[in-house]
């Protein structure tokens, strides 16, 4: 077999992946994701500075149906990517390191920043 035959490894159709593996990939994308989310935040620190009209025309910005989308999977990859973050921590100090435990917690953050992210948006007025 010539060398431009040989699979990439790993061979995406013989490795099956695993709960820790997929919540790594969404790690990265959520890290990646949240830094778009800072020009929401300036907006708003920006509309803060400039008054109360301003402010006001922000808020109604982002009560509009699309923008609210935006910001509840805004919260879902911060509140997930943090979590997440606590789950890596563990991780250096040597806990939950064995595959069941490791699958267990991710399951769990999981559950954990879907919820929290139900609460937030519900605490903050998104739906």
């Amino acid at each position: 077999m010539s060398k431009e035959q040989l699979p990439i490894s790993p061979h995406l159709q013989i490795y099956k992946p695993q709960i820790t593996s997929i919540l790594s990939i969404a790690h990265r994308i959520t890290g990646f994701s949240l830094n778009f989310l800072l020009i929401l935040v300036l907006l708003w620190i920006t509309a803060l500075t400039h008054g109360e009209k301003t402010y006001e025309i922000f808020i109604n910005f982002i009560f509009f149906f699309p923008v609210r989308i935006i910001v509840f999977f805004s919260i879902l990859g911060f509140s997930y990517h943090m979590l997440n973050g606590i789950r890596h921590m563990f991780w250096d100090l040597g806990y939950f390191i064995e595959n069941k435990s490791a699958a267990i917690l991710g399951y769990l953050i999981l559950i954990i920043s879907l919820s929290l992210t139900f609460f937030l948006s519900v605490f903050l007025g998104l739906f």
